[in-house]
């Protein structure tokens, strides 16, 4: 079941470039970097009240991000919703005919689990499930 925001993702060619802006002119905390290598893809993440905003660097040309970059440029990249049930969306989507890109749930940054849901079926918005580890928890 969704249960809140959990955070905006935002596609940049370079971190460093970015995090000055949302940390020292937005005032935002920063919560640090992590690579997602399966993803191809280095994030920062900053808390904005209880919705997080992360910033996706390619770490690849192969990368998602990369390939997004390269078609769309900079910009908002996709939002994120907090389930406590991440299998259990996935499959009352796939009963709803939405279209998932991700069947299963994979790994993602800050040991969530996460699934996309096909622009085609949320408004044209890339949309992510994801659903906190037993670490992310603690």
């Amino acid at each position: 079941m969704i249960t809140q925001i959990n955070h905006i993702g935002i596609a940049v060619q370079a971190l460093d470039d970015h995090i000055p802006f949302y940390r020292d002119v937005l005032g935002l905390e920063f919560s640090g970097t992590e690579e997602v290598e399966d993803q191809k893809v280095r994030v920062a993440m900053f808390k904005a009240g209880e919705v997080q905003i992360e910033l996706l660097e390619p770490t690849s040309e192969d990368s998602p991000i990369a390939k997004y970059l390269q078609k769309k440029g900079e910009g908002m990249h996709h939002i994120a919703y907090e389930t406590n049930d991440i299998q259990g969306d996935i499959d009352n989507f796939r009963e709803q005919q939405i279209r998932m890109i991700d069947e299963l749930p994979r790994e993602g940054a800050h040991n969530t689990k996460i699934a996309f849901i096909h622009p085609k079926s949320s408004g044209k918005v890339l949309t992510e499930i994801c659903q906190k580890g037993e670490a992310a928890n603690e």
